[in-house]
């Protein structure tokens, strides 16, 4: 489903490429930031319970993959 139209869409890659890489590098932390607020929210609504560490278990397991969250985690065990 794509609400935003092509005008609109060629006008905001337009406006990126204008960007220094410092710039971009800002508005990608921002959304990366964005991204783990909404993980973090979302284990905290399922796991009502869980302790911070689980809380960052299970968003690295998210994000990253059980494996890794294991491995960055070994003590919370996640499947």
């Amino acid at each position: 489903m794509d609400d935003t139209s092509e005008a609109a869409t060629r006008r905001y890659f337009e406006l990126l490429r204008q960007r220094s890489p410092l710039e971009k590098r800002a508005i990608l932390a921002g959304l990366v930031a964005s991204v783990r607020r909404l993980a973090e929210s979302g284990v905290r609504a399922a796991r009502p319970g869980a302790s911070e560490r689980e809380v960052q278990a299970q968003v690295a397991a998210r994000i990253y993959g059980v494996e890794v969250a294991n491995r960055l985690f070994p003590d919370v065990c996640i499947r």
